[in-house]
Parts: C-alpha cells; structure tokens; sequence
C-alpha cells in the first residue's frame, strides 16, 4: 500500500493547520504589497453538453492579477451526490489549501469547481426531459438547474475545460490538467480521467466508488469479485439501484463499460498512456471495499497507482483532511 511520502505529508499538514496565513496580504493588500492569497470567482456560463446555463467557482492564484503574461496548471475538483459547487470551499476549505500549499513554495495553480448536478459525471442511458432535474437540492427555478440532456461527462471533460481554457490564462495540455473529487465526484474524476487522458493527466479520489460492479466480501479479499448478473448488480446496489439505472440501466455491457479497472484495462490494452492516479479512503467508509478492490485491480494490471486506507468515514471531517494531500499530490506534478 502508498505511503505518503514525509514531504507531502509535511506540505499537506502545513496546509491543513493554515501555517502559511502569518503575515500574508490579502486580496486588498496595500499598494505595491504583493497579494499572497488567491481571489475567487463564480461564473455561469453555457454548456452545449446539457443544454443549460451552469455555474462554477474558480480559484485564481494570488500572482494571477499581476502577472498577466503568466499561464496556469488548473485543477478541477469535482463535488459529491447532493454537492454544489460552493462545497469544496464553503465546506472543504480548498481556497485556503491552495494558498498554503503555495505559501510553502508549491506550484500555483488554477481551482476550477464547477456544478454537476446529481448526473454522477457520466452519460445518462437515455435523454432527460426537461422537467426532470438532476439537481434534488437547490429550491430554484427549473431553468436555473435542470438540463435539457443528460452529458455530464462531455460536460465536464468538453464544456467546462473549454469554457475556463478560453477564459482565463490556462495551460492548455493534459500534464497541466489534474481532476479530482469526493464520492461521487471521485468516481467522476477517476472515470473521465481513464476516458480522456488527453484531457487530465492526473485523477484523485477520496472516497470514490471505484468499483461499482464488486460482489466480493466485506472486509475485501483478493481476488476481486465482480457481478455477473443483472440481478446481483441489483442487489449489491441496495438502494442506488434506482439512480444507477439513470446512468447505466439493465445493460451488463454498460456496467462494465463504466467500471474504472475496466477503463483502465483498455486503455493499456490500447497501448495509450494511463493518467497518474491517486486515490485515499477512510477504514470505516462504507465504500472501502471497492477502493481496495480498484487497488487490487491496478496491482494486477501492473498500472503505477498510489492509494491509501486512512483512520475516518465518509464525512466532510475525513475529507477536509485529506484535500491537502491530493492538492498537494497534483502540485508536484507540474
């Protein structure tokens, strides 16, 4: 199993403690003080993929404003089920992570958070009319949030990556693109890592259902055990069943189509490079299971991989701590 290595766990800790907020100016620093804190942004713009206007929250690092010539790595974090795109900074702090990692000499780089609904970042298995609406937690006008189609994964990956290329002051390749997430969203970022790895270089998860089709025991044992029928997908899935049929149906093939081991095995089948992945989850999250069957899985294919199992459950607290660390995961890529 990874180890987090001493220097990220140190950059991370530092990050997580706020040990870089001592004498640093802020957004209205004084003039010819140099700002050491980023700015944030939310933006709505239109997304072809579901046929509505979406918002995000966007992260720009504190040299953005001065240094008009200089481009960015960016990294996308992806929210959870019953998410919005405040949640990685309302909830998870990920504005004041970024300015510690950066503080302690990490890279800066753009944050992009952008709003996925509850569409799980993947293509529904048929059209979602307009009334039907994805997003079951915001008491708002249809037309603010319910889509016309249901692409969440040309939405993030096409509409999202474009709209924040054309807009700010991004590096524009794969190796200066990481994406992340939590649940849901790590699920996602894994998912369309593995699809577009020209697109993302690098995927993080924590707490990500990473092997949806696992019929193996709890507590995990090797070898990874998969559904082989409808009816046990059925029944593993206990009550998402419902919301697993809008992405992936009764159709066996699609399962498999969308399950991550899957994605990875095809494209090293491909001879196509694999994006850098990472991934963490707490001993006590009901979704352990599948992230050390994902781990077996990548073990077994030979795909480099780091993963770890940390003392927490599936709650804000475990992923408040652990956000330094794929943050800081990503930072030392570039």
């Amino acid at each position: 199993m990874f180890r987090y290595s001493a220097g990220l766990t140190a950059l991370a800790l530092c990050a997580l403690s706020g040990c870089a907020s001592v004498n640093r100016a802020g957004p209205e620093a004084p003039a010819g003080v140099a700002r050491t804190t980023g700015t944030i942004h939310e933006d709505a713009f239109y997304a072809p993929s579901l046929g509505v206007t979406k918002r995000m929250v966007v992260y720009l690092p504190p040299s953005y404003d001065r240094a008009s010539n200089r481009r960015y790595p960016v990294a996308y974090y992806l929210h959870g089920l019953s998410g919005t795109e405040t949640d990685w900074i309302s909830k998870g702090s990920i504005d004041i992570v970024a300015d510690s990692l950066i503080g302690h000499g990490a890279p800066e780089m753009i944050v992009v958070l952008p709003d996925g609904d509850d569409g799980w970042y993947t293509t529904w298995t048929s059209p979602v009319p307009f009334a039907t609406c994805a997003d079951t937690v915001h008491n708002e006008s249809p037309a603010r949030y319910c889509v016309a189609s249901a692409r969440y994964d040309d939405y993030i990956a096409g509409d999202v990556v474009r709209y924040v290329d054309e807009t700010y002051r991004t590096r524009r390749d794969a190796r200066s693109r990481a994406i992340g997430g939590l649940s849901m969203g790590g699920y996602g970022a894994v998912s369309l890592a593995l699809r577009h790895p020209e697109i993302f270089g690098a995927a993080a998860s924590h707490s990500g259902l990473l092997a949806p089709m696992y019929a193996g025991p709890h507590p995990f044992v090797k070898p990874t055990r998969y559904a082989t029928t409808v009816e046990e997908l059925r029944a593993n899935a206990g009550g998402f069943w419902s919301r697993f049929q809008l992405f992936w149906g009764t159709d066996f093939d699609r399962w498999r189509a969308a399950d991550p081991a899957h994605l990875a095995m095809t494209l090293q089948g491909q001879n196509r490079p694999l994006p850098a992945l990472f991934f963490d989850v707490g001993r006590d999250d009901p979704y352990a299971d599948q992230n050390r069957a994902f781990d077996a899985e990548l073990t077994r294919l030979g795909v480099a991989h780091h993963f770890a199992e940390e003392p927490g459950a599936h709650t804000w607290q475990y992923w408040t701590r652990h956000v330094p660390l794929s943050l800081a995961w990503m930072a030392s890529r570039w």
